[in-house]
């Protein structure tokens, strides 16, 4: 592990004091993993708090009948807000987390992260995590509950580009729907000449259209 790229990454390791710095660069345990890992799920108990250096983690919540809803995406410089959750609180884990790629972390120690915990620059950054998941889990929330699934997946092709080179069970994964309701809603789209579809890509031919259905 590159001492000076994880500092780069997570600043906050440079506004520790130097002694307490060596310690957390000491304890931290390097680990990469391909993509598709399952990284934790619920139920098991976190091992410690992740600083990701390359690649990244999808964090979704499970169903009983196999289907996922994507809570978020943890890059490199970021952090798990449901890893510092459980850590806070001595708690198991209540969502699953998977490499979404090859994926690089250095965990750090249950014990130093606690101790990291007592310096107000550290205690700062989990803050800030926090701040910023609950507002993007807030808005998950919103378009879960309000906004139709022909909106949201109008508004998801909107945000790839022209041609989007996706599965139907990959898009469907990101919204937390099932592949049949997602192809179901693709194809009257493509009836109505919004996109248009060729294996595993699909074209976005009227965007204006796209853009005030999934306004509205």
């Amino acid at each position: 592990m590159n001492a000076t790229s994880l500092v780069e990454l997570y600043p906050v390791l440079a506004e520790l004091p130097a002694s307490l710095r060596s310690r957390v660069l000491a304890g931290l345990k390097s680990v990469t993993v391909p993509a598709a890992t399952t990284l934790f799920d619920e139920r098991q108990p976190c091992q410690g708090f992740p600083f990701v250096l390359a690649g990244a983690i999808r964090v979704v919540k499970p169903a009983a009948n196999g289907r996922e809803l994507p809570l978020y995406r943890v890059l490199p410089g970021e952090s798990c807000i449901i890893t510092s959750g459980c850590l806070l609180g001595h708690a198991d884990y209540n969502a699953r987390g998977v490499a979404e790629a090859e994926t690089t972390l250095a965990l750090l120690p249950h014990s130093l992260f606690d101790e990291l915990l007592t310096q107000p620059a550290f205690r700062d950054f989990i803050f800030h995590l926090f701040s910023e998941r609950i507002a993007d889990l807030m808005q998950l929330i919103e378009e879960v509950a309000f906004r139709k699934l022909d909106q949201r997946l109008a508004g998801l092709l909107l945000g790839k580009g022209r041609l989007v080179k996706a599965t139907h069970q990959q898009l469907a994964d990101e919204l937390g729907s099932v592949r049949e309701m997602v192809s179901r809603l693709l194809k009257g789209f493509a009836e109505h000449d919004l996109v248009r579809m060729s294996r595993e890509q699909i074209e976005i031919v009227d965007a204006a259209g796209l853009r005030k259905l999934a306004d509205g």
